[in-house]
């Protein structure tokens, strides 16, 4: 916060976030849910909501929201329904929007982030299913605005949290956590520059101290996790600055410019009542059986943080290694068929979370092009000191991905890959070493060892990576002292 008042002040968050379901079909209908097509191509009587047409629960939905669920830590309603809520808006063909008000299909739970005190669980308050409305287009006729009903009907999950964050840091960190979990889980794709992932944040702010709450403002729509952290940044900024001033905070939706980094009123904020919501009659509600539970409980991954305490318990891998690990599912999914071909977990995890992610980045290639035994005789040649890990990792690593029905060990043959152990070789380039860097040497004679580093790495230089670097070391301490 840039306010000099700031110290004076609480912020008190509360998020609403959209996830976009990656079903086939819409959630009431069997139009299809695919981001990209052209304007008004996935619609149908149902979607446009014509007189006498009828909706159908996407099954599928129904198990993406009860995985959600259980992956959060939720309580799953096993018995809930769905409910109509009623505004009117050019892009909601109905007039209402088909959602879930007073039972939702999972309530409570929590999402665990880690922040620079510690890890703290963000509660929730339960989530919901709905389907999302169409989209209205204004920048592409000055006289007219367009109406897009291909997103009208696709389902959502909204995860709503309980008002218990307190920085835009722990939202944006709530936000990447969801994101991941999406993902891991496969319910959604989490592309939040294509509207997959959305969020709407409630912010207010009350003097330190203070129980009851302020205030709350609604900023909708925001696509980024940036725009996350700027929206409620600003947000906070501006409220301290009006009750600094002893103005009025107004209870209303707000919008954000990503240009400047600043949010601006679009309406007064709607109370619940508002909605006047009532049971959908054409929808039967859902009852979900134990054994519906079950099954679903049993067929989900091990989620991040699951595997994240397996690594470092079970494997005994830092934390970072273990973060890094289960970033992403592929990542993780890719680490437990390496480890299937040998139990150097700590090198496997080197490896991946070093040359093999720096790959991934730079050639921009999947996994799957780095067969998981081939990495592990990788690794295994490196820890027996045949090929030292420079030439391994820049020379052997893309050679078995250029050619992966080649055997390791070939290769290292073809490439003249296999590290030096000759003594009497090893000594002739620490002589030329030496020789070359008079200065140097008297300087690591004072008493500046952490040359030693310098001295190794020019015979490396001088034998293109070959030379053992344990054997150098000790023939240089030997010359040396």
């Amino acid at each position: 916060m840039g306010n000099k008042a700031s110290h004076k002040y609480e912020a008190v968050i509360g998020l609403e976030v959209h996830a976009r379901l990656s079903t086939k079909s819409k959630l009431f209908s069997s139009d299809a849910n695919a981001y990209g097509a052209a304007p008004n191509e996935n619609v149908s009587v149902i979607t446009l909501a014509h007189p006498g047409t009828l909706p159908k629960t996407n099954k599928k939905a129904i198990e993406y929201a009860v995985m959600m669920g259980i992956a959060c830590n939720c309580t799953i309603n096993r018995k809930n329904y769905f409910a109509r809520k009623h505004y009117f808006y050019p892009d909601l063909p109905k007039g209402f929007q088909t959602s879930q008000h007073t039972v939702p299909i999972c309530g409570n739970g929590f999402v665990t982030i880690k922040t620079a005190a510690g890890k703290r669980n963000i509660q929730l308050h339960h989530i919901h299913l709905e389907e999302d409305a169409g989209k209205s287009i204004h920048d592409i006729d000055e006289n007219y605005s367009y109406i897009d009903y291909n997103r009208a009907g696709t389902p959502l999950i909204e995860i709503v949290t309980e008002p218990c964050m307190h920085s835009a840091e722990e939202a944006g960190l709530f936000v990447t956590e969801l994101r991941k979990l999406v993902r891991w889980i496969n319910v959604c794709d989490g592309n939040m520059e294509e509207g997959s992932l959305r969020c709407d944040a409630n912010i207010s702010i009350r003097l330190k101290g203070e129980t009851k709450l302020g205030t709350k403002v609604e900023v909708k729509n925001l696509n980024s996790i940036r725009n996350v952290r700027k929206a409620i940044e600003f947000e906070i900024e501006r409220m301290i600055d009006l009750l600094e001033k002893e103005e009025k905070i107004f209870q209303q939706t707000r919008s954000f410019d990503a240009t400047n980094d600043t949010t601006f009123a679009i309406r007064e904020k709607e109370e619940a009542n508002d909605y006047r919501y009532f049971p959908e009659p054409d929808l039967p509600p859902l009852n979900l059986s134990d054994d519906y539970l079950i099954n679903i409980k049993n067929n989900l991954p091990a989620l991040p943080q699951q595997l994240y305490k397996k690594y470092q318990l079970e494997f005994d891998l830092t934390e970072y290694d273990a973060a890094q690990l289960t970033s992403e599912k592929e990542i993780a999914d890719y680490f437990e068929k390496v480890i299937q071909y040998t139990k150097n977990y700590k090198a496997i995890a080197n490896w991946i979370n070093g040359p093999v992610k720096q790959l991934m980045n730079d050639e921009q290639f999947s996994l799957e092009y780095i067969p998981a035994d081939k990495l592990a005789a990788i690794a295994e040649i490196v820890e027996k000191g045949e090929v030292s890990f420079s030439n391994a990792s820049s020379k052997l690593l893309p050679a078995v991905i250029a050619d992966i029905n080649e055997s390791v060990y070939d290769i290292v043959q073809r490439l003249h890959l296999t590290q030096t152990k000759n003594t009497d070789e090893l000594k002739e380039w620490v002589t030329v070493v030496l020789n070359k860097m008079p200065d140097k040497v008297l300087e690591y004679k004072k008493g500046k060892k952490g040359l030693m580093g310098l001295f190794v790495g020019e015979v490396k230089k001088l034998s293109k990576g070959k030379a053992d670097p344990k054997i150098v070391t000790s023939l240089f301490e030997q010359e040396l002292n």
